[in-house]
């Protein structure tokens, strides 16, 4: 344990270089954390394997990102984004995996290795847009509710995928329905769940529930104002870390049940205490921003960076190949997603150009699916793996840095 801790240590030690570095280069400090997790790992000053500690860390940091950041968002905002933003899904999904598998296919002419990087290369990493719009203080635009609207929606049918493809890539027998059809059902019953949540369960002590006593003992209200308010922060934590298990259950990355669970928490809910003339909605978002990009969060993003390890013959054998591959994902991800928010979600043409900026990053589902193919089942050969990882990275670094260029040429 005192290894982890020192591990963290250094970890959090690097958060404060970022945050210095992002304020005299006036870059977001998310892409300083992603070079600085690299520069540990990639020197020997943390391992390359992160203990349990470090990652199950990480992952409650992301968690909470997502939280802060839902809890931010206009529930009406997130549901009339959803209706405009099925076509910038399917197009700015559709569009990534057949260049990814074109290429693939083209550089070593495996159609089932093609298979996975192309499905590797399909989903949105939108904790790193997020994290990026809100530094830039653009996460609360509908530009970025048509991001994060898009991205849940590639998440479902990414997961639908991997049922598909992976036994296809691997060899199994076929493909199994019922599976694919159990991921469907469990997607859409993860959100009535959050629906039943948000509508009735939370405010109980309104509408028909308040007549049933049990239920009243669930109204968030109560909870939140339970010593003066100084169990507020850890209510909405649990909360946090509770539905992010529920999602996990339902096969989503916890993150995803984390900002559903924030996107159904109002500001009414704070409404107690009158007397004390205190704001404890803004005092707890205060508090929940605080931890969640400031000393907790960022350790996801630098432990993202240290998987990127430079192997000096590898990396040069594979660097025409991921140069490549990256133009092709970084042209046709902005315009197909782009294009797809001017048409169908009817964005106008700045907010669509930052919506397929936000779109560029690659982070948990192209991980959970190279360790798939690679390490499990031995699909993908080692050059393909460091092409999609290093593919993955600079798409990552482009998002910060696309956002910031943009930023001046968006109208919110």
């Amino acid at each position: 344990m005192h290894h982890d801790l020192a591990i963290l240590a250094v970890i959090w030690f690097s958060v404060f270089i970022a945050s210095y570095m992002a304020d005299k280069t006036r870059l977001t400090p998310v892409l300083w954390y992603l070079f600085l997790g690299s520069l540990l790992v990639n020197l020997g000053i943390v391992p390359e394997q992160m203990p349990e500690f470090i990652h199950n860390f990480s992952e409650l940091g992301i968690i909470i990102i997502m939280f802060a950041l839902g809890f931010e968002e206009n529930t009406d905002n997130f549901i009339s984004g959803i209706k405009r933003s099925w076509g910038i899904a399917f197009f700015g999904a559709l569009v990534p995996f057949v260049v990814a598998y074109s290429l693939t296919l083209y550089y070593w002419n495996d159609k089932n290795m093609a298979l996975l990087c192309g499905l590797a290369m399909t989903a949105t990493a939108v904790s790193l847009t997020l994290v990026s719009l809100k530094s830039e203080g653009l996460n609360r635009t509908m530009a970025a509710t048509g991001i994060m609207t898009s991205a849940i929606l590639d998440d479902i049918a990414s997961l639908a995928l991997v049922a598909i493809l992976v036994p296809i890539a691997a060899g199994e027998t076929g493909t199994d329905i019922i599976g694919i059809a159990i991921i469907l059902a469990k997607a859409v019953g993860f959100f009535l769940i959050i629906a039943v949540l948000g509508k009735w369960i939370f405010p109980s002590e309104k509408g028909v529930l308040k007549f049933i006593p049990a239920f009243n003992l669930f109204s968030l209200k109560n909870v939140l104002s339970m010593g003066k308010g100084e169990y507020a922060v850890l209510s909405l934590l649990l909360i946090a870390v509770a539905v992010g298990l529920l999602a996990h259950y339902f096969g989503f990355h916890p993150a995803i049940g984390a900002y559903m669970a924030g996107l159904v928490i109002h500001s009414d809910y704070f409404d107690f205490h009158k007397e004390q003339n205190t704001d404890y909605f803004e005092q707890s978002r205060r508090i929940v921003d605080n931890v969640a990009f400031t000393w907790i969060g960022p350790v996801f993003f630098v432990a993202l960076g240290t998987k990127l390890i430079f192997y000096p013959d590898v990396f040069i054998s594979v660097l025409p190949e991921s140069l490549l591959l990256f133009a092709g994902l970084f042209i046709g991800q902005i315009a197909s997603a782009a294009i797809a928010a001017y048409y169908t979600g009817k964005f106008d043409w700045p907010s669509s150009l930052m919506i397929g900026f936000g779109m560029l990053g690659r982070a948990e589902l192209a991980f959970v699916v190279m360790n798939i193919a690679f390490v499990q089942y031995k699909i993908m050969t080692l050059e393909a793996f460091y092409t999609l990882m290093l593919t993955a990275f600079l798409l990552n670094i482009s998002v910060p840095l696309s956002i910031r260029w943009w930023k001046t040429k968006f109208k919110n």
